[in-house]
């Protein structure tokens, strides 16, 4: 009872983990960009200045589906027809969560190659509505103008000689809503399935440091030639490689089955992809927006790294794809499955103590029934928490219609009805008090019966983890930390408190660094639980992972009660 956690056993199993993180080191392989054009780039800074000026002036509103943006649509095309480029509209409808059923607008420009294989540049045109959206993203759409326009061909005056491969000039709607425009193109165009790379142009003419996103939809990443690439002609224009996320949020971005920018569902459908932006993703001054705080140096600067990204990809003859798993270190790589193959390699010890804590509570007949009941008890609480929410998306307090991740700015994350979310609360609150009068009503817990609960919590665990291992294995970066710290609870159960409040403090880590990574990353502040919320009730988040998610939060209830003493078993008083 004093040690009942076979330590030895554990730490000889930990041996099995350093044959998967010397295979994961031998993995590391450093990354080189593709060769620089030739020619020197060409972008007309001062041209694409006016562009975006006049966009943002004359068009200061293009919320998606308002007259507004069809009339910067109209303007876009004029545009383009003025050096000749001739345009397709592809037009639909969508269900945009805080605007409704809207109609959206893309613009596809094509300039045929030497193959049918696509290089695509994509940026949205549309923006809030909050301001002029100068930066975001008028600069963009001023600088795939700027691109494009090199492509003309006007009576007998050519631009750029005619490239090897087709490229694709999209113009697209509903991006600062989440990238359904790239979404529409990414499933329903015919040269989907012929795309090497996609680059998108959000916000390039801001005053913060460029920076490059990497994240998309079901775990992947972009090929390494195009992100070695990317930053290496970033560096040329600018001295300095555009900013990354850090190795460890590139890691949660891996373990969540969400990404926010119209890289996303290029990246989610296996088509390579990055967005180079300098605006944030979250909650900005969008008043703020105007013509005049653009930075012309810095437009500059990136709207020819833009162009030498164009030339240096359209003259690759053997452009890297794929869209695996990747963590970037500086100019190094290490590949997605040998991150995987450590994370399940961390599983075994974990699994072999939790399974012979509990066959040496079997053997000693310990009350394993009365634990297996109070987790059933808590499981209930979260499963009705579960459905709470879902009635909280029924009766319209959280979207749930939306193929796309809500903005973090959109009306249904910034406008949440503090009413309808007191009520959610209070039912929440009923489910608990209910709960806590059935376990109330328990018999107190004896060494056996604490002994017991722990076998099973941590059994329990052990099942949240293979499923997790199934459903996703990078998302066992955020059950690692519970996994470890948890199983040592039962050894230090008779020493003080604090102990075990350290280790349970500690096995809350992985989901508060979950909610933490995605908090800062959109700027969501407190918002960070209700739009995770969001994501739930639309569906993005698969069902498996959401019952896992309320399964951990059942035994870490358990746990917490034992760890607390306020510990008891289900069923009938002896």
């Amino acid at each position: 009872m004093e040690r009942p956690i076979n330590s030895r056993l554990v730490r000889t199993t930990l041996l099995l983990v350093v044959p998967a993180l010397l295979l994961a080191s031998f993995t590391v392989a450093r990354t080189g960009p593709l060769p620089a054009p030739l020619l020197p780039p060409s972008f007309d800074a001062a041209s694409a200045v006016a562009t975006a000026t006049e966009l943002a002036r004359d068009h200061p509103s293009r919320v998606p589906g308002s007259a507004l943006a069809e009339g910067a649509a109209r303007w876009y095309k004029d545009k383009l027809a003025l050096y000749g480029l001739e345009t397709r509209d592809d037009t639909w409808e969508e269900n945009v969560p805080g605007l409704g059923r809207v109609r959206l607008h893309n613009i596809v420009t094509t300039v045929a190659g030497d193959t049918e294989t696509a290089i695509v540049f994509v940026a949205h045109r549309d923006n809030t509505g909050e301001g002029p959206g100068a930066n975001t993203n008028a600069s963009g759409t001023a600088a795939l103008i700027e691109l494009a326009r090199g492509y003309a061909r006007l009576g007998t005056v050519a631009g750029r000689p005619q490239p090897q491969h087709t490229l694709v000039f999209l113009s697209s709607d509903g991006g600062a809503y989440g990238g359904y425009g790239a979404e529409r193109f990414a499933s329903t165009s015919p040269r989907r399935h012929n795309l090497l790379a996609v680059v998108s142009l959000d916000g390039i003419a801001g005053r913060a440091r460029p920076r490059l996103e990497l994240s998309g939809f079901g775990s992947r990443s972009p090929a390494p030639a195009l992100v070695r690439t990317a930053s290496r002609r970033v560096a040329e224009q600018t001295t300095r490689e555009p900013a990354r996320p850090d190795w460890l949020t590139q890691l949660v971005d891996l373990g969540i089955p969400f990404a926010y920018g119209e890289q996303a569902p290029f990246l989610g459908r296996g088509i390579s992809a990055v967005r180079l932006a300098t605006a944030g993703d979250g909650s900005t001054n969008a008043a703020a927006d105007t013509p005049e705080n653009l930075d012309p140096a810095r437009f500059e600067r990136l709207g020819r790294a833009a162009e030498a990204l164009l030339n240096s990809l359209d003259a690759s003859i053997a452009l890297a794809g794929g869209t695996a798993g990747s963590v970037y270190l500086g100019n190094r790589a290490v590949r997605g499955w040998a991150i995987e193959l450590v994370l399940l390699a961390s599983l075994i010890p974990f699994l072999v103590g939790a399974i012979d804590l509990y066959a040496r509570c079997r053997r000693r007949s310990a009350p394993l029934r009365g634990a297996w009941l109070s987790l059933r008890t808590r499981l209930g609480l979260w499963l009705w928490v579960g459905a709470v929410v879902m009635l909280g998306a029924f009766v319209g307090i959280f979207p749930r219609e939306g193929s796309l991740p809500p903005a973090p700015h959109s009306p249904a994350v910034s406008g949440w009805p503090i009413g309808g979310l007191l009520a959610l609360l209070a039912l929440v609150a009923l489910g608990w008090a209910r709960t806590r009068f059935i376990l109330s009503a328990n018999h107190p817990a004896g060494p056996a019966d604490e002994l017991a609960g722990y076998a099973v919590a941590l059994v329990a665990l052990g099942g949240v983890a293979l499923g997790t291992a199934v459903a996703n294995p990078y998302a066992l970066l955020f059950l690692v930390p519970s996994l470890y710290a948890w199983l040592w609870l039962p050894q230090v159960q008779s020493r003080s408190s604090w102990a075990r409040d350290a280790l349970y403090g500690i096995g809350l880590v992985g989901p508060a660094l979950a909610l933490v990574a995605v908090a800062q990353q959109l700027d969501l502040g407190l918002d960070a639980p209700l739009y995770l919320a969001a994501l739930m009730t639309l569906g993005f988040v698969p069902w498996p992972t959401v019952l896992a998610l309320l399964a951990w939060a059942a035994i870490a209830a358990q746990l917490g009660a034992l760890a607390a003493g306020r510990y008891a078993p289900g069923g009938p008083r002896p």
